[in-house]
């Protein structure tokens, strides 16, 4: 027998022995692979479907957390129906008319509506006490005249005797003296006179300019009194041509100069109009109403327009420039301030204040405040605070009514 049939035999390990046993571990370590292999794909496929379910409903709650607002942008536009505002019709000039002089009333030629051209007569007043005044100033002018011309003829000579030697150098003076008192006496008598000849000439009331009659409170016989204001005789106006008042907004009132030419619609129902020229502007917006005081000058010839009457100023829409305007679904109503909601490119919300301007009925001017870019929520929620963050619409809000649509209200208020 030989070593290699002997070796076998005693149950030694062979090669095949070896292989076979390689083989066996390498097959429980396949298994174990395919096995782990096997039961991860479970696990990763049980375990995902529940993780996208927890993220998505944690997305979802997220989501449903932040508030869904539909925004709408600020609209630069022209009003298309320009601007209609109020206006005051009042005459070219107008004077009240009162007594200089105490009396009574002796006669009246004038009434209401009567025209009058200048310095004529519209009534005469009876002045006996003033007149008895003017006869003793006279007679002092007179006297006070006689006296002077004796005290300078009697001055002449004793200077002449002075100079002679006859008399003395103080009786010279004396005469001299005396005549320098009769002068100013002269002179004080004369401008009495002349005082009260003017107030004389007051006894006859008459028109300072040409004009018509609007107001008479006196008749025959009353008791006239010097310079009260609570008693006035006539009221006269000078209706042609006529002055016409309006206020611009101060938005507009940069638009506004000398020469331009607006219609001015007289009376509520009316529809004439009637060209008007601005003549001034008074160049300050005032603080109260933020508007500025415009002067037109309107023709009156025909005399078809009464001073004091209702009246419109149109101004057209050439004049005007672009204003902002937002829904009045937008404001937000606050204490005594107006606010908006602004988002911006994070979906931050800030609350702006604006002031309000003239009214379009569902929209409304914006003077300050926001700007055309700015994206503005549309039915704010009571709630909402600066910092807020909400989530914008896919759709937009859409904007309320154009402005060239609607009537705007002529006088700018804040809501």
């Amino acid at each position: 027998m030989n070593t290699a049939t002997y070796r076998g035999s005693a149950g030694l390990p062979s090669d095949e022995h070896k292989t076979d046993s390689v083989r066996a571990r390498r097959r429980f370590r396949r298994i174990l692979i395919v096995g782990g292999a096997v039961v991860l794909i479970a696990l990763v496929v049980g375990f995902i479907p529940q993780l996208r379910e927890r993220q998505t409903a944690t997305a979802d709650t997220k989501e449903l957390a932040i508030s869904a607002v539909a925004v709408v942008s600020p609209s630069a536009k022209t009003p298309g129906s320009g601007l209609n505002l109020p206006a005051e019709v009042k005459p070219w000039q107008e004077a009240s008319i009162f007594s200089r002089v105490n009396g009574y009333l002796k006669s009246w030629v004038v009434d209401i509506g009567a025209h009058v051209e200048k310095d004529q007569l519209l009534a005469e007043i009876d002045v006996p006490d003033l007149q008895q005044q003017l006869d003793q100033a006279r007679s002092q002018a007179a006297l006070a005249k006689k006296s002077l011309e004796l005290a300078k003829s009697t001055n002449d000579k004793w200077q002449r005797l002075w100079h002679e030697g006859v008399v003395s150098e103080l009786d010279a003076e004396n005469t001299a003296t005396s005549q320098g008192t009769n002068q100013a006496n002269t002179e004080a008598f004369a401008a009495n006179l002349r005082f009260l000849e003017q107030e004389v000439a007051f006894q006859r009331v008459t028109a300072p300019f040409t004009g018509t009659i609007t107001v008479r409170n006196v008749n025959v016989g009353d008791l006239i009194t010097a310079n009260n204001t609570n008693l006035e005789m006539f009221h006269i106006q000078q209706r042609d041509p006529l002055r016409v008042y309006f206020r611009i907004p101060q938005t507009e009132a940069s638009n506004i100069a000398v020469g331009q030419t607006f219609d001015v619609q007289v009376g509520a129902q009316s529809a004439k109009t009637y060209p008007g020229k601005v003549i001034s502007t008074s160049e300050a917006v005032s603080p109260d109403s933020r508007t500025m005081l415009v002067e037109l000058q309107v023709d009156n010839s025909k005399n078809e327009i009464l001073p004091g009457s209702y009246a419109t100023v149109r101004v057209p829409e050439s004049v005007l420039g672009k204003v902002l305007i937002l829904p009045d679904n937008t404001l937000i109503f606050r204490g005594k301030d107006l606010q908006v909601g602004v988002v911006d490119a994070k979906g931050v919300v800030q609350l702006h204040d604006v002031k309000v301007g003239r009214d379009f009925g569902i929209q409304s001017e914006i003077l300050s405040g926001v700007t055309e870019s700015d994206k503005v929520i549309v039915n704010p929620s009571d709630s909402l605070t600066t910092g807020t963050t909400v989530r914008v619409a896919a759709t937009p809000a859409s904007s309320a009514t154009p402005a060239s649509s609607a009537t705007p209200n002529p006088s700018p208020a804040n809501k």
